[in-house]
């Protein structure tokens, strides 16, 4: 398993016990979804290394305590601190209606209300203030902001995003 095939759910943040507990400050709006994990995978020296859960406890709002098998002492719950926890894209929940997880919009079409076709949706930049679409058009790179109000549908049979773009931001890609 690679991280590609994989989403973060937070991290390993403290021990509960001296038998191996942890807890998982996870990074999620629904955390109720994860109390009940048969699995998960533990970024250790940069490779995913699978844990099976063997209980799992929901602590205040969104700390998983869990008891991890072979974790049983102190010395390996110490070791597993601060690293990083994923689960298999497939665990992902299904969202409906227009939303959607930014891996799986990557090389939708872009069709503009104004435009028409606008290119494939390369990827989603969301390591800044404002998440952005990174759209491919023609050799040109057009970018816009995710944001609900620019998306109109997202149309997951043909892999569409149908957007309604505010005047001339688009031409401004456009122009030479």
């Amino acid at each position: 398993m690679t991280k590609d095939e994989c989403f973060y759910l937070g991290q390993i943040v403290s021990k509960f016990s001296f038998k191996g507990e942890l807890q998982i400050k996870l990074d999620t709006d629904e955390p109720e979804l994860y109390k009940n994990l048969e699995s998960i995978f533990v970024d250790y020296r940069n490779k995913l290394i699978p844990f099976f859960v063997e209980k799992s406890n929901l602590q205040k709002s969104s700390l998983l305590r869990v008891k991890l098998e072979e974790v049983n002492e102190e010395a390996d719950a110490d070791d597993l601190l601060k690293r990083n926890v994923y689960l298999p894209l497939t665990k992902l929940p299904k969202l409906g209606g227009n939303k959607f997880y930014y891996h799986e919009v990557i090389g939708y079409k872009a069709v503009d209300a104004t435009h028409g076709e606008i290119g494939t949706i390369k990827f989603i930049n969301d390591q800044t203030m404002q998440a952005l679409f990174f759209i491919d058009f023609n050799d040109k790179e057009i970018i816009i902001p995710v944001n609900d109000r620019f998306i109109q549908k997202v149309d997951k049979d043909e892999h569409i995003i149908y957007f309604q773009t505010p005047e001339g931001l688009i031409d401004m890609y456009l122009e030479d």
